[in-house]
């Protein structure tokens, strides 16, 4: 019988170390205008899906009414037809701008955003997403090819701190598995709209930073909502999916801020909820203040439409949980992202939705 080894983590650790160093400096030999990728363990992954990253609407029809072995002759016939941009498409070109000024802050930094496709395509389709990768001059270097298989399973592979698809399902996948996960949904053309010099992204409060306290209003009315929060509000509320994504953003800001560069710091992020300030406000501004993070617009909409501030913010993207808002928020352009997580799930504007009974046989 063969002998078992034991692994060292240190020494484990200290090889991975040389191998990152070697790999480095291979990098920086090159005579090349592209970065050098950063460090997984220190960069803010951003794993996009190619659907979310490129339109592949024609593509994909051709996938659902031939079948798959078209599909990828299809796309192997048009290896160097770029693909148009996506939903995510200026979101990524954000993450690169905001990378572009941490780099020339911090040279040998590797706290930047680092982009990972992540799709179940075929690698023979890769040639053609690679090609519109280069087409573009994303600097998008690592890629997770799984051929039709489900990829959520590389996500703590490859260290992801966000994930975007437009596969609802492997969303839900991702979120169960601990993972700040949404589902992109496409909009009207609004690129042009939005800034080229500061990435900004929106949040929804309940059931996407914070845990959900609607669940109170749901099965017991606002007012009773309204003394809980009172009750509670020295006690923050549990963290929801995607507060660590924006804990991940202050990180990057502050390197701005110690800079100097508050007010030119090219991220911005923001609160925009369907709570009300005076009422139920107090316990999500001191749960933001005990985490340690600053949310640099917050806005209390105590139930008015979300779509006109958001037209006005402009984002890169808003996260929110409930469907409604994400319709409202597309209506006049913004680009949405759906986060299923949360009573919300079970309600369209605010009715109850009734839940198919569970096959138990």
């Amino acid at each position: 019988m063969a002998e078992s080894k034991t692994t060292d983590p240190a020494a484990t650790e200290a090889g991975e170390e040389k191998d990152w160093t070697a790999t480095k400096a291979f990098f920086d030999s090159l005579k090349t205008n592209k970065p050098r990728p950063p460090k997984p363990q220190y960069a803010v992954t951003i794993a996009v899906s190619s659907r979310s990253l490129f339109n592949m609407v024609a593509e994909g029809k051709i996938y659902k009414e031939d079948g798959v072995e078209k599909y990828v002759a299809y796309q192997q016939e048009h290896d160097n037809e770029p693909l148009m941009p996506g939903v995510a498409f200026p979101l990524v070109k954000a993450l690169m701008n905001v990378n572009t000024r941490l780099r020339r802050l911090y040279p040998d930094s590797d706290e930047l955003f680092d982009i990972v496709l992540m799709t179940n395509n075929h690698a023979q389709v890769g040639v053609r997403l690679i090609n519109s990768i280069n087409h573009y001059d994303l600097t998008i270097e690592r890629f997770c090819m799984t051929g039709g298989e489900s990829p959520i399973g590389y996500l703590k592979a490859y260290m992801t701190n966000l994930y975007l698809s437009k596969d609802g399902e492997q969303v839900i996948e991702a979120i169960e598995e601990g993972i700040a996960a949404a589902t992109t949904f496409a909009s009207r053309d609004v690129e042009n709209q939005l800034s080229d010099t500061q990435l900004k992204v929106a949040f929804d409060g309940d059931a996407v930073l914070f845990s959900e306290s609607e669940i109170i209003v749901k099965q017991h009315g606002l007012d009773t909502f309204f003394e809980h929060e009172k009750e509670f509000e020295n006690k923050p509320l549990a963290q929801g999916p995607l507060k660590c994504f924006l804990e991940a953003l202050g990180m990057l800001q502050r390197k701005f801020y110690a800079k100097n560069e508050r007010m030119t710091c090219p991220i911005r992020t923001y609160l925009v909820t369907s709570r009300s300030a005076a009422s139920s406000g107090v316990r999500v501004l001191k749960t933001l203040r005990s985490w340690g993070l600053e949310i640099d617009e917050a806005l209390f909409l105590a139930g008015a439409p979300k779509g006109p501030l958001l037209q006005k913010i402009q984002p890169h993207i808003f996260f929110d949980d409930q469907m409604f808002h994400i319709e409202g928020a597309k209506e006049p352009g913004t680009i949405a992202a759906h986060v299923p997580n949360g009573i919300g799930q079970k309600y369209h504007k605010g009715i109850f939705i009734e839940q198919p009974a569970k096959d138990t046989t």
